[in-house]
């Protein structure tokens, strides 16, 4: 029966019992997480927890009456040193159970128990602050002083956006008025941007280009005929130069034959004017 059973008894003797929990409390404080079963987890909490207070106090009969309790010189050091300072501020509790599911074999509950300072991520997730409850039925005063800071809201609004399109539309006059004093001449802008008219001839007249550059097939026959042409002509010169050549001969020869006749002509004149020169001479000797 179980009269008088105030805790689990962990179906172990009082030794055993107080031998286990001794090193589940060193092993806990040493690696700060743990895995044992519920039940040993529960009774682990029950034991170590009046521990971790009395570390709070930092002083020899303290770290002797922990001591009895652990056995164990680092756990005891390594409680006093680091992990009172952690719970320096928390008013007990300083342990969490998280339940994760059945051993496999016996299909025991298994837990892991672990010093709550020491879980960084849940941590992290409470500095960030609870989050705020929203209620969705609101008093008539709520809404008609709500009604009112909108209506004051929108007032401010419109006359913020006034001003601002007012300075809006200053600064676009001086920028407009700017660039019209800087802008050159109109006729600038035309002759730097062509009509529409004008792009349309330069593509075309860049078609024509490309129509002349490539010749058609009867421009390609021409021009092999008038190669050919140039290739006879070279030789038609040469027969006409070598013809002219010729006369060029015959002629010289004929006038060279010629020469000894007109040669002959003047010494027979001559001859007539010798003898009339003697006959002159006989009369002049007959007078003597």
């Amino acid at each position: 029966m179980r009269h008088g059973k105030r805790f689990n008894h962990l179906s172990r003797t009082s030794a055993h019992r107080k031998a286990m929990l001794a090193n589940m409390a060193s092993s806990l404080i040493i690696h700060k997480r743990i895995k044992t079963t519920v039940a040993k987890a529960k009774a682990l909490r029950t034991y170590i927890e009046p521990l971790i207070t009395k570390s709070k106090t930092d002083s020899t009969h303290s770290r002797r009456v922990v001591f009895s309790y652990l056995k164990d010189k680092d756990a005891v050091t390594e409680l006093f040193r680091e992990v009172s300072v952690k719970i320096a501020d928390r008013p007990g509790g300083y342990t969490r159970i998280i339940k994760i599911g059945a051993r496999m074999g016996d299909n025991a509950e298994m837990a892991l128990i672990e010093l709550v300072d020491y879980n960084e991520n849940l941590l992290g997730d409470k500095a960030k602050g609870p989050k705020k409850s929203r209620r969705r039925r609101s008093s008539k005063k709520q809404e008609g002083e709500a009604a009112v800071v909108a209506e004051q809201a929108a007032e401010t609004v419109e006359e913020v956006v006034e001003d601002t399109a007012e300075e809006v539309k200053e600064e676009a006059v001086a920028e407009t008025s700017e660039e019209v004093k800087e802008e050159p001449k109109p006729e600038a802008k035309e002759e730097a941007k062509p009509t529409s008219a004008e792009a349309t001839a330069d593509k075309e007249a860049v078609a024509e280009a490309k129509e002349e550059v490539k010749p058609t097939s009867a421009e390609a026959t021409a021009d092999k005929e008038a190669v050919a042409e140039v290739k006879e002509e070279p030789e038609e010169e040469v027969k006409e130069e070598s013809k002219a050549e010729e006369k060029e001969k015959e002629e010289a020869v004929e006038e060279v034959k010629e020469e000894p006749k007109a040669e002959e002509k003047p010494e027979e004149e001559e001859k007539p004017a010798s003898d009339e020169a003697t006959a002159d001479e006989g009369g002049k000797d007959k007078k003597e």
